[in-house]
């Protein structure tokens, strides 16, 4: 089971719980070229053709045009994705639990590298605001779905 970089200096774990079933949840996050369809902070994603490891998506956030490439993937459960952008080198880990009609979602997310070393605080709460909104945007979405 592929994780997180625990010995990043950036490091950011957030949890919401959505009143959506897993399936909805599961298919609004993994739909990732309708990703700006419902998350303000995501200009652009484009993804060629299924989701699987290996597979690479590009997307553009926060002026950052990134390609991410899939690491892990088990369907309605968890998928990793990482690459390395401006020299920051990130893994993001989402895992998903449903408990009667609602979904909990956990998103961890580690960022090294020397940019990430010379900015931590400031990277750190980016990281963190970024997750944050990410996490608020997709519960709003899927709940309005349900």
């Amino acid at each position: 089971m592929i994780t997180i970089d625990e010995n990043a200096p950036v490091i950011v774990r957030l949890s919401t719980v959505i009143d959506a079933p897993l399936t909805t949840v599961w298919a609004l996050h993994t739909d990732i070229a309708a990703w700006p369809a419902w998350n303000t902070d995501i200009d652009r994603a484009e993804v060629d053709g299924p989701l699987r490891p290996g597979s690479s998506f590009n997307w553009l956030t926060h002026g950052l045009d990134i390609t991410s490439t899939v690491q892990e993937l088990v369907p309605g459960v968890r998928i990793v994705w990482g690459g390395t952008v401006e020299g920051i080198v990130g893994v993001h880990v989402w895992t998903f639990e449903q408990s009667g009609g609602r979904t909990t979602v956990h998103t961890e997310e580690s960022w090294s590298g020397a940019p990430v070393d010379a900015a931590v605080d400031h990277l750190g709460k980016a990281l963190h605001d970024s997750l944050e909104g990410w996490l608020s945007h997709l519960k709003n979405r899927a709940e309005q779905a349900a």
